[in-house]
């Protein structure tokens, strides 16, 4: 098979699909793998190291498309992707559809098979694609939030881990799933006074038995979260409904219960955001205010250490690369219910049912 690994032209996209190591791996199996030029290089790979692992470097973006049978990405085409996607070309990327009518819209025309990372599954059910990049947003939810807190970033000036005779500072993390276990430990080992909140309550007992005793946990409803609220410096969204849209857990009205200066972390904006107020930001402007509360909604959080995750990324997608390679998609989907449930568009036709129920109107 014929792969290609473009470079990412999302706003601060630094990541990269694969890895020089995972290009040998591919070519020792006899497939061609074309790498666009300087793909790696802000992950810290040369162009060198892919044509020494026995890839081949391609000058162009439109070039990569053009000859490869299946793209591996790290995030979604942009609008100016688009047109470059083929009929019957598997994408094979995190997407995020729910969230997005255009891009939903984009592929169906494309006529392309659109696998996407985040609703592959293990038997357990759990995402074995989005665990580790889940892992690196969660840590740095906390890390952004910490500094934006800082009075010059314009927060209200709290250190979340306090000094002897100064309170710590308060932080609630809603959902208690992987990003919110990786954002609690963090804020935990800064020393802060941490909630997590969630509505299963096994998952609240496991919680309740393994973290820090700085971190408590809550059932999560409305009621409980306005009572939190007036006393929280820092809120971490980490919701998943795996491939559907986030819930709204905190409205517009719901801010005027924080003090100014408090900040809002959106975790789950890939999915549509789990704050009412929330719409994506980049790393290059990452924060604005509403009602005097600071909301950093980046999409692409990993994106800003890319060294560690296009490691961690690429260490769990590259079985699956190899799985598509060796046995063409329609093969490897047959023989793995696992990596079947990320189709989510087939040759024009929306094949999950959760983003299928996000866009009703749609036909399907």
């Amino acid at each position: 098979m014929i792969i290609g690994i473009p470079k990412e032209i999302k706003n601060n996209e630094n990541r990269v699909a694969l890895t020089p190591a995972g290009a040998k791996e591919l070519v020792k199996r006899g497939h061609t793998v074309y790498v666009q030029h300087t793909a790696g290089t802000n992950s810290g790979f040369t162009d060198d190291a892919y044509v020494a692992a026995g890839a081949r470097i391609l000058p162009d973006i439109n070039d990569v498309y053009g000859i490869a049978d299946m793209i591996v990405k790290v995030k979604e085409p942009i609008a100016c992707e688009y047109s470059l996607v083929r009929k019957g070309q598997l994408i094979f990327t995190y997407f995020h559809f729910a969230s997005d009518e255009s891009l939903t819209l984009a592929m169906m025309k494309s006529g392309s098979v659109c696998l996407a990372y985040e609703t592959v599954e293990n038997p357990d059910h759990t995402l074995p694609l989005l665990i580790p990049m889940s892992e690196v947003a969660g840590r740095m939810s906390v890390q952004e939030g910490a500094r934006f807190l800082e009075k010059p970033q314009g927060g209200k000036g709290v250190l979340l881990g306090g000094v002897p005779g100064v309170k710590p500072g308060k932080v609630l993390v809603l959902g208690g799933g992987v990003v919110g276990h990786n954002a609690a430990l963090m804020a935990a080992g800064l020393g802060a006074d941490v909630t997590i909140a969630d509505i299963s309550l096994p998952r609240l007992r496991y919680l309740s038995e393994t973290m820090p005793k700085n971190v408590k946990t809550l059932f999560s409803s409305t009621h409980n979260i306005e009572q939190e609220l007036p006393t929280t410096d820092l809120v971490i969204g980490a919701v998943l409904i795996p491939g559907a849209k986030a819930p709204h857990l905190i409205t517009r009205d719901m801010l005027k219960l924080l003090r100014p200066g408090s900040v809002l972390v959106d975790v789950a904006i890939d999915q549509g955001g789990c704050f009412e107020t929330s719409h994506p930001t980049t790393h290059a402007n990452p924060v604005y205010e509403i009602d005097d509360i600071i909301h950093y909604c980046v999409a692409n959080i990993p994106g800003a250490v890319p060294q560690t995750s296009t490691l961690a990324l690429t260490n769990v997608t590259l079985p699956y690369v190899i799985k598509l390679a060796d046995n063409g998609w329609e093969k490897a989907c047959e023989e793995d219910p696992g990596l079947k449930l990320g189709l989510n568009i087939v040759e024009g036709k929306i094949t999950y049912p959760a983003v299928a129920e996000a866009f009703p109107s749609l036909k399907v």
